[in-house]
């Protein structure tokens, strides 16, 4: 496995779980506190969420095939995404899961110069 596939991961990762803390504060804003100005931010990254949100199911599978995660691990993965706050700590374990195989990698595949 290559360092890209988990990098790519990670920042999609970190990327929506931004964005699904601003779009629950815009969310909590708009609705309970019935602050209106809330309408155009919570829009704007509602959309920007979902759109990016596909990229994270993309790379997340992408790296959970390659990790060969058992089915029931992988969807947990797949829907940190829509745990405000979740993808932060799933993001992180499945680092250190996937940081020896691309170490393993490393040392099976011989540099070329």
């Amino acid at each position: 496995m290559k360092k890209s596939v988990l990098t790519r991961y990670r920042v999609m990762a970190h990327v929506t779980a931004v964005l699904l803390v601003l779009l629950t504060v815009g969310v909590i804003g708009k609705r309970l506190l019935g602050m209106s100005s809330f309408d155009g931010f919570v829009t704007v990254v509602g959309i920007a969420h979902g759109w990016l949100y596909v990229l994270y199911l993309i790379f997340a599978f992408d790296l959970g095939s390659k990790m060969k995660m058992p089915v029931g691990r992988q969807l947990w993965v797949l829907l940190a995404g829509t745990v405000p706050t979740a993808a932060f700590f799933v993001e992180r374990r499945v680092t250190r899961e996937a940081e020896p195989l691309i170490a393993k990698d490393a040392d099976a595949t011989p540099a070329t110069a």
